[in-house]
């Protein structure tokens, strides 16, 4: 079981994290960034299994900027009410987020970003415009097509579902043409949020076969 931390972001924002640790020496440090859905209960899962993985985890709340201790489920309301709350936050002021959690693990050794839904596109943006990322996994992104064209940082192994009516595959090409040195490109037989298992679209053969892909991604590249 991790804690709840506070976070300074170099904009002077305050935000709350979880943060969980490894029962022995972190092989490295883990940012984990969030879905539309805050910091809820898979998310905090999620950081656990990581941290039994063997890293030093800090899921940073991206949505404190708009209000404190939000936690959504997959209603379509809850949905609806995370697009909502995530339309009045910039990527900048997520990638600071992002960054003040990297600081929190970075002692722990080289550090790597995982993240989903929104989240994917802001592993695959705190990978392009952040420094001091070892590898970046991003799962199902939304957008990530517009910002194919940025060059990562670090090797980044990027997830998608090809059912996946929110990501069309022509936009997954897209970061397949960019051809970028260590990036590696997944597409699994299922639908968006797959990696989640309270969501019905969760896939648990593609969400066992992508965490694997991660894990030894990260063994290579941070420990």
């Amino acid at each position: 079981m991790g804690q709840i931390i506070t976070l300074k972001a170099k904009d002077g924002h305050t935000l709350s994290a979880y943060e969980a640790k490894p029962a022995g020496k972190a092989r490295g440090g883990l940012v984990v960034v969030q879905e539309i859905f805050g910091v809820n209960n898979h998310i905090r899962g999620v950081c656990d299994g990581y941290a039994a993985d063997g890293y030093h985890v800090v899921a940073p709340a991206l949505f404190d900027r708009v209000g404190t201790d939000i936690q959504l489920g997959y209603s379509e309301a809850d949905i609806a009410k995370g697009r909502e709350i995530r339309g009045k936050i910039s990527f900048d002021q997520a990638l600071a987020d992002v960054a003040a959690a990297l600081g929190q693990v970075k002692a722990s050794g080289k550090v790597g970003v995982v993240g989903y839904c929104w989240g994917g596109t802001v592993t695959w943006l705190s990978c392009t415009r952040l420094d001091g990322f070892s590898a970046g996994s991003s799962y199902y992104g939304g957008g990530i097509g517009n910002f194919a064209a940025e060059k990562p940082k670090c090797p980044v192994i990027c997830h998608f579902g090809e059912k996946d009516h929110a990501i069309p595959l022509d936009e997954v090409q897209k970061v397949k043409d960019a051809r970028h040195p260590g990036v590696e490109v997944y597409i699994y037989p299922s639908g968006h949020g797959f990696n989640c298992d309270e969501r019905g679209s969760y896939d648990a053969a593609s969400a066992k076969q992508a965490r694997e892909r991660t894990l030894a991604f990260f063994r290579k590249n941070i420990g």
